[in-house]
């Protein structure tokens, strides 16, 4: 009975994936343009927001690693992804024209600024690109006094937003994980302790994940939060491989909320960032009908249940999580066939 059962989930997973559309924003799921091509999209999406921090750099070269980085990645969300380019905020090194100075009071004044902005449909994508250090306390380098791990916590928990992602994509970036980690938020880091503080690479792979073709795994036109994680991981470790060096850095992602961050998608993480997509959609699939759109609400509180129950596995008779996890399975598998027909009706 067990070994069928574990074949009955196997197949409903496999269809899960296969439907697998934007679970961000409502969408008329798989579109009849080419999934391999991943556009900017004809419409910003007003719902999300990013906020790009990049830090104190040490030295010249690392400045203008980071500069470049950041650059890329303004490009990147805005004219690939759909990011409208006001709700994109950065704060760097040297303050320009467009951006205010990576200090610790310019970091408290922009969140306290988003919890106006905001609002509990909003997601927002949070990238800090630089160095960072632990000492008992996770800490992102900016210029002048460090903030800590607990209190970029303690001003995302201030946000309205019931969905937020997070990569910190500097030099011992693991131990962000266990503080930050709560509900409804998406973390991913360089680094899977505080004592790989190297500098990473990490970064310079997740920009090539969201301009590459193939980083959509599952050829549904969308790249999610997971796929340019998987992307990334998956180039840095060759990177070391190639270069015939011990990898330094090995990313972590968490998003069930329990603290422990993993490589891959396991231990109940990678169900929400699997269903957040960093590209936006267009008008006419902003605008599919209501019954879709609650659809596509429940196909994400599904998912997150999942991911729930997959965490407490180990509290759990054996008998009980297999017959709760099989039941939310079946009802996934229902809800993402009827977000398909009812898309095809709509084309």
């Amino acid at each position: 009975m067990k070994t069928k059962l574990a074949r009955h989930h196997f197949r409903l997973f496999g269809s899960v994936v296969l439907l697998f559309t934007s679970g961000v924003s409502l969408s008329l799921a798989q579109n009849e343009q080419s999934p391999a091509r991943v556009q900017a999209q004809s419409s910003a999406d007003p719902t999300k927001f990013a906020v790009i921090i990049s830090g104190a750099s040490g030295e010249p070269a690392y400045a203008k690693q980071f500069q470049q980085w950041t650059s890329s990645l303004t490009t990147a969300l805005t004219e690939r992804f759909g990011f409208p380019k006001n709700r994109v905020k950065l704060l760097t090194e040297k303050p320009t024209g467009t951006s205010a100075a990576a200090t610790a009071d310019e970091v408290k004044k922009l969140f306290a600024t988003l919890r106006t902005e905001l609002t509990p449909d909003s997601v927002l994508f949070v990238f800090l690109i630089g160095h960072g250090s632990f000492d008992k306390e996770a800490k992102f380098n900016l210029v002048g006094p460090d903030l800590s791990a607990s209190e970029y916590h303690n001003m995302i928990s201030a946000l309205p937003a019931q969905r937020v992602v997070i990569f910190n994509m500097a030099s011992a970036s693991g131990e962000f994980i266990k503080p930050l980690a709560a509900k409804g938020r998406v973390i991913v880091t360089a680094t899977r302790s505080g004592q790989e503080n190297n500098a990473v690479r990490f970064m310079e792979y997740f920009l090539a994940a969201l301009n590459a073709n193939d980083a959509d795994a599952d050829q549904d036109g969308h790249i999610s939060v997971l796929e340019a994680f998987n992307y990334a991981n998956r180039l840095t470790a060759e990177f070391y491989t190639r270069a015939g060096r011990l990898a330094t850095e090995h990313a972590l992602l968490e998003d069930n909320g329990d603290g422990v961050g993993h490589q891959k998608m396991e231990g109940g993480d990678g169900f929400l960032a699997r269903a957040t997509y960093l590209d936006s959609l267009t008008v006419a699939q902003a605008a599919a009908n209501a019954n879709v759109a609650k659809l596509m609400r429940d196909r994400t509180r599904l998912e997150g249940e999942i991911a729930q129950l997959i965490a407490r596995k180990s509290n759990m008779v054996e008998a009980d999580y297999e017959k709760e996890l099989e039941r939310l399975f079946i009802e996934l598998a229902k809800v993402n066939r009827a977000i398909k027909q009812g898309s095809n009706a709509s084309e």
